[in-house]
């Protein structure tokens, strides 16, 4: 396209053949990968919880891992056009995903999505008259405990992202740290805020999913904003959370029982479109790509655009293509559950052994005694 090397497909050697395994940023992104790859396909599984077919969600995750993702990954952290945006149209550093905000939490979350819309609410989650039905999860302390993991995990995520995508010099990842832990706990606190306001007390459910979307919106610029910017960018986040959750049950009828689809979805794409809005770049900038050269007008503008176009990418070509690939699974390979494996519970239907021997799940277990 005009003379310009846009880099639409990967073209390297097939499963890592000729790389140096030596420690090098080169061999290390693939590590990277390994888990990425994994992590954005472990979040429709929060959508698609107690309905969804073992069969169906390892043929869905191959998708994602062989096709959806290693595009949208290629593009933005693998030289391609989204990369590529500073070098030929001036456009700040071009795309910019330092930690994976849209390249693991939006393409999780928006294929969480396609799966929910796919699937079909679980039975009972709506009455007669369309009103959602809250169905409780099963350990709240589970939940906020699983919380605490998670930004852990967020710490190392965001650091190797910064060192190998943005690269940053190692002393800047107290930084990452610092701006990570503080866009979780202003969004925990905005989420607690909120749903005091609107219902009189703290929700604890919704604000686990708070402190999770303030850590997932946290790593698109944990490197390049500013701890106050940071703080920002996770309140801003726990608010959109907390609305988020009851647009898509209500408004959209997206059964989402653990906040899969707003906490990544949502979270992913405000931690995108505030990189555009916060960045500071360091003096004399930083190559933020392997293989792409930084644009000569890194202005804050060009950044906020560069960052829209791989938003619209995300929601105009990534959605589609992981709702049609899933779709057309569907229809060769029913993905939603029988009726006697939702009501018996799937990890009885599934797996032939009970999850929770000892919980009782169906009133016949009393009346039959």
């Amino acid at each position: 396209m005009g003379g310009k090397s846009w880099s639409w497909i990967a073209a390297l050697p097939f499963f890592f053949r000729g790389l140096a395994w030596d420690g090098s940023p080169s061999s290390l992104v693939p590590c990277l990968q390994l888990f990425s790859v994994a992590l954005a396909a472990v979040i429709p599984l929060g959508t698609g919880s107690g309905r969804w077919r073992l069969g169906a969600v390892c043929l869905s995750t191959a998708l994602l891992a062989g096709w959806t993702y290693p595009l949208f990954a290629h593009w933005v952290w693998g030289g391609g056009w989204l990369a590529q945006l500073g070098v030929y149209y001036g456009l700040g550093h071009g795309f910019v995903d330092i930690g994976g905000s849209g390249t693991i939490q939006a393409v999780g979350g928006l294929t969480a999505l396609a799966i929910g819309w796919i699937l079909g609410p679980r039975r009972g989650k709506y009455g007669h008259e369309g009103v959602p039905m809250a169905i409780p999860g099963h350990n709240t302390v589970l939940v906020l405990f699983a919380c605490l993991l998670v930004w852990v995990g967020v710490l190392g995520l965001n650091s190797a992202g910064a060192l190998l995508f943005a690269r940053i010099e190692p002393g800047r990842i107290v930084l990452v740290a610092t701006n990570t832990t503080l866009a979780a706990a202003a969004a925990v606190l905005m989420a607690a805020w909120v749903t005091r306001s609107r219902f009189g007390k703290p929700d604890a459910s919704i604000c686990a999913n708070g402190w999770v979307g303030g850590l997932v919106a946290s790593s698109a610029g944990c490197a390049v904003v500013t701890p106050l910017a940071a703080a920002a960018t996770g309140a801003i986040a726990g608010a959109l959370i907390t609305f988020a959750v009851d647009w898509f049950e209500n408004r959209l009828a997206a059964d989402d029982p653990g906040g899969a689809i707003s906490v990544h979805a949502v979270g992913g794409i405000w931690g995108l479109l505030s990189l555009g809005l916060f960045c500071r770049f360091p003096a004399g900038g930083a190559n933020l790509s392997p293989s792409v050269a930084l644009g000569t007008d890194a202005t804050w503008a060009g950044q906020l655009l560069a960052q829209v176009v791989g938003v619209a990418t995300l929601i105009g070509f990534i959605f589609p293509l992981t709702y049609g690939l899933n779709w057309l699974l569907d229809r060769f390979y029913p993905q939603r559950a029988a009726p006697e494996g939702e009501h018996h519970g799937m990890d009885l239907q599934e797996l032939g052994a009970s999850a929770y021997p000892d919980f009782v799940t169906n009133i016949e277990d009393f009346t039959q005694r």
